[in-house]
């Protein structure tokens, strides 16, 4: 992947003129602080300038600096200061997630939103993709899982400013009913990490004795015909002792056990 230092030259680019870049990892942008933002550029300028890529005959594709440009926008402004980086699409996806990494202004969904797409895209290992981003393949593999959450749990998750190891716990739970169950609990107690990770505990070992019961039962069912089998057995015996020439047998058929027993009417 190219340097961006080596671009020098910095342009006015007409803002109409820019497409957004469709591997922009950041969803959210806070209104307030875009206003804020938006004020200073009336006041100062563009500062610090974007980076786009040429597309076609006229026209240029945001690499970096999506937030600048909506506040620009915002702004009234009709152009901004650009670098025209040479890279292709990968390059171009890849360089958006660092800078967002690099200036911390993703969520933890949006980062591992953002590794996926560009594994599933452009169809690159999680090696590759850690060694770009400078980061371990553990790390990558460990935001990855959090996609496992329903989407209604993440937006939940995020909407009450529960960290990522708060969601991580929740992948512990083997379907959505539970992992819904408990963020509702870890919400409504208001739950650090490790009180939400002994709920989840608490919750599995629930779980696995409930899995256990119906052994149980059967085992039980299984003690009680060997009571009566037992009690017939013991009845042969002492009317074999009385002198009574009784016959018992026994044929474990399957499902069923099948007992008979014959006595002599005339004893």
């Amino acid at each position: 992947m190219r340097d961006l230092s080596d671009s020098k030259v910095i342009i006015s680019i007409p803002i109409d003129e820019i497409a957004p870049n469709p591997y922009q990892p950041r969803k959210e942008f806070n209104g307030s602080s875009l206003e804020d933002l938006a004020a200073s550029i009336k006041e100062y300028g563009v500062l610090q300038p974007i980076n786009v890529r040429k597309i076609g005959e006229r026209g240029y594709e945001l690499i970096s600096g999506e937030r600048r440009l909506r506040a620009s926008k915002l702004a009234g402004e009709s152009h901004i200061p650009a670098l025209i980086i040479e890279v292709i699409e990968q390059d171009s996806a890849v360089i958006a997630l660092i800078e967002n990494l690099q200036r911390e202004d993703l969520n933890f969904i949006e980062e591992a939103e953002g590794y996926y797409n560009l594994i599933n895209d452009h169809g690159m290992t999680q090696e590759e993709l850690a060694r770009k981003v400078g980061k371990k393949q553990s790390t990558i593999a460990n935001k990855l899982r959090l996609l496992k959450l329903k989407d209604s749990i993440k937006k939940k998750v995020l909407e009450n400013e529960l960290t990522e190891r708060h969601a991580r716990a929740l992948l512990k739970l083997p379907d959505d009913t539970l992992q819904e169950k408990a963020l509702n609990r870890i919400i409504k107690r208001n739950l650090n990490v490790k009180k939400t990770e002994e709920l989840v505990e608490k919750m599995l070992d629930e779980v696995a004795a409930s899995a256990e019961k119906p052994k149980k039962k059967r085992i039980k069912g299984k003690m009680n015909y060997n009571i009566y089998i037992n009690t017939l057995k013991n009845a042969c015996k002492e009317m074999l002792k009385a002198g009574c020439r009784v016959e018992y047998n026994q044929i474990d058929r399957g499902e069923l056990i099948e007992v008979t027993v014959k006595i002599p009417k005339n004893i």
